[in-house]
């Protein structure tokens, strides 16, 4: 009754290997999964505990270091986003590794999910997933958070004098924030559509007109100029099955 969960977890966990396996050596590169999804293990439908199986930005960092500098990476990305912090750090791994870096979007990857997708070589994506906007958020204890671009807006629109000193601290935090998130986009993207382009990609997916959550499909992105390509290994599909969502 105490062990069928962990048997379970295990024999999970290696049917997820062999598959990763199988992917590395059809793509002939280092296959790398960060997969954001919550999971829940249970006996006759009661939970016993929750867990969530994925790499970190440490644990995602020290794989692209152990890879071999001529071996391609395949990062396999599915997340709702996270942390800009660690988002920025694997970005910055994954773009610095001198191999060719595919990044495969089964499904969707947005916010923190983007950022690491923009500092890839290539971007495999299905007919219907999605990347998204990646304007930052600050954190309000009122509503959870608001858009760092909408704080900016309500100073401009009232002036200065009419506003809080509490929300010119926000505004000021929220310029930083906003010109943090476009020179990281730059810097990730100039190689590949030159400064301009790389300067006007910043400002769609950061000064942009859509809620935090809009979906950018390839047609779309390949418009702004990244190396979108639609269509991926029949794999991608067979591992997603073996990352349950939580019910």
């Amino acid at each position: 009754m105490f062990l069928w969960p962990q048997l379970r977890h295990r024999a999970l966990q290696a049917e997820r290997l062999k598959i990763i396996r199988r992917i590395e050596q059809t793509t002939g590169s280092r296959v790398i999964t960060l997969i954001h999804r919550q999971e829940r293990v249970s006996l006759f439908g009661i939970p016993f505990y929750r867990y969530i199986d994925i790499e970190d930005s440490e644990q995602i960092l020290r794989a692209v270091r152990t890879t071999p500098p001529d071996k391609p990476i395949t990062l396999i990305l599915h997340t709702p986003g996270g942390l800009v912090l660690a988002a920025a750090q694997i970005a910055l791994a994954l773009k610095a590794h001198p191999a060719k870096t595919t990044v495969i979007v089964p499904h969707y990857a947005m916010s923190g999910g983007t950022l690491i997708a923009l500092a890839a070589d290539e971007i495999l994506m299905d007919p219907h997933a999605v990347l998204g906007p990646v304007d930052p958020q600050l954190s309000d204890p009122r509503v959870g958070s608001v858009p760092a671009i909408s704080v900016l807006k309500v100073v401009q629109k009232k002036g200065v004098e009419k506003v809080s000193d509490l929300t010119l601290i926000k505004a000021d935090i929220a310029e930083k924030a906003v010109r943090q998130l476009e020179e990281l986009v730059i810097e990730l993207t100039e190689d590949k559509l030159g400064r301009e382009g790389a300067e006007k990609l910043a400002k769609e997916l950061v000064h942009t007109s859509y809620p935090h959550d809009w979906p950018l499909l390839p047609n779309k992105l390949r418009e702004m100029g990244l190396p979108v390509k639609v269509g991926i290994p029949p794999e991608i599909y067979q591992l997603m099955e073996l990352y349950p969502q939580a019910t």
